[in-house]
């Protein structure tokens, strides 16, 4: 139980000495990676001065990527996801952008919690 109880504590804990701007940046990353935040992400070449590629929606940079790799998943529908993979080099670098504004809150952080994720769907062969 004391387990349990430190583990919702926690993040009450690591909050405790942030800022507005600190919570509102974590609450729109988990906004963003919950898909509910339109996004635009330009790959750019240094070189040449050309944008290489755009992609525009409700999208979601990874968060485990490789070293000089991207990827971006959006969600197409309401059961529907695309998922790009990018390779970086010396001259190409990229930016998301968040296209509209989001209300998010300064006062309370946000826990998302999915049991579907702690108890996976199983395909069996």
């Amino acid at each position: 139980m004391r387990k349990f109880l430190a583990l919702l504590l926690l993040p009450l804990a690591l909050l405790a000495g942030c800022n507005d701007a600190d919570v509102a940046s974590r609450n729109l990353s988990k906004a963003a990676d919950n898909f509910e935040i339109q996004r635009r992400v330009v790959f750019y070449n240094g070189i040449t001065g050309d944008y290489m590629l755009s992609i525009e929606g409700r999208c979601a940079k990874g968060n485990q990527d490789a070293h000089r790799e991207v990827t971006i998943t959006c969600k197409t529908g309401p059961n529907a996801y695309k998922k790009h993979f990018l390779g970086l080099s010396d001259n190409v670098t990229f930016f998301i952008e968040q296209i509209d504004g989001a209300n998010v809150s300064t006062d309370h952080y946000r826990v998302v919690f999915k049991p579907s994720v702690i108890v996976p769907d199983l395909d069996i062969r």
